[in-house]
């Protein structure tokens, strides 16, 4: 493993940008009855549509079994097979558009040692600033928690989701929806495609669903309910959630203009732990 005691303080840079086909390609994985050319240059682009605008570009020969980019560059190789987008928080500070250039500035914050019981794990937490032309459109930090793979299944602790809510709607998921996605944010990791290696490797019972795919329904149902987009948005990874079910989203507005959100199973587990907020 290379030395984490120098992780702290790296930086990246990055540019990027979202074109109208991949604003269609967006769409029509998320949102129902989408229809082609919805979006056109220089409209406004739904919150956290930019995730898809800085796809990684590691060569074939540069990627790991899982299938990310291999670790040891940038991110710190730490000897743990597993690693997850886990989490994050970001504010909103003005628009990005559609088919503008973006720039990425990252930069690892801090790299934390812990024991889940006798499981060893590193959190460690990334802080992009998205930039545009007309200046910063979003402060934005990421968790990324490492741990090894596994020789079973063991979920955590289902947390049980709430029982009165403002709205509770149900979104299908499939091998489909979970591979468009990946697909339009060029996010190789194999556990949300290749049924084999994320049952037979991960040791997961299903295709999992992506994080940043929960997170994005979220904000996107915060903004229809609330009739504007949120200025700052929290979310955080509390359970796996699987293509062999359908997806809830339930979010309860607040006195305090915050709306709590969250993902949750059929059966009534919470997947994804959100909070939006507006000034």
């Amino acid at each position: 493993m290379d030395g984490t005691s120098t992780a702290a303080g790296r930086t990246a840079r990055a540019g990027g940008a979202i074109t109208p086909q991949q604003a269609d390609q967006i769409g029509a994985t998320l949102r129902p009855g989408w229809v082609a050319g919805s979006l056109r240059d220089g409209d406004i682009l739904p919150p956290l549509w930019h995730w898809a605008g800085f796809p990684p570009t590691a060569s074939m020969e540069d990627i790991g079994p899982d299938g990310h980019p291999k670790l040891g560059g940038f991110l710190p190789d730490l000897g743990l097979g597993r690693r997850m987008w886990a989490g994050g928080s970001l504010r909103f500070l003005a628009p990005l558009h559609l088919g503008e250039a973006m720039t990425r500035h990252s930069e690892i914050i801090s790299l934390e040692h812990k024991q889940a019981g006798s499981t060893p794990m590193a959190v460690l937490t990334l802080r992009h600033r998205i930039d545009t032309a007309r200046g910063p459109a979003i402060e934005e930090d990421q968790t990324i928690v490492y741990l090894p793979l596994p020789d079973r299944y063991s979920p955590p602790k289902p947390i049980p989701a709430p029982e009165v809510a403002d709205f509770d709607e149900t979104v299908a998921m499939d091998p489909v929806r979970l591979f468009r996605y990946s697909a339009v944010t060029f996010n190789g990791h194999r556990i949300h495609y290749d049924r084999d290696y994320a049952t037979g490797v991960e040791h997961y019972p299903a295709l999992v669903v992506h994080g940043p795919l929960q997170a994005t329904l979220l904000i996107d149902a915060a903004t229809r309910h609330a009739g504007r987009p949120p200025e700052t948005f929290r979310y955080r990874g509390v359970h796996p959630m699987f293509d062999t079910h359908s997806l809830r989203l339930i979010g309860t507005m607040s006195e305090d203009q915050t709306m709590t959100l969250c993902t949750a199973a059929p059966v009534g587990h919470i997947g994804t732990q959100a909070t939006a907020g507006w000034i």
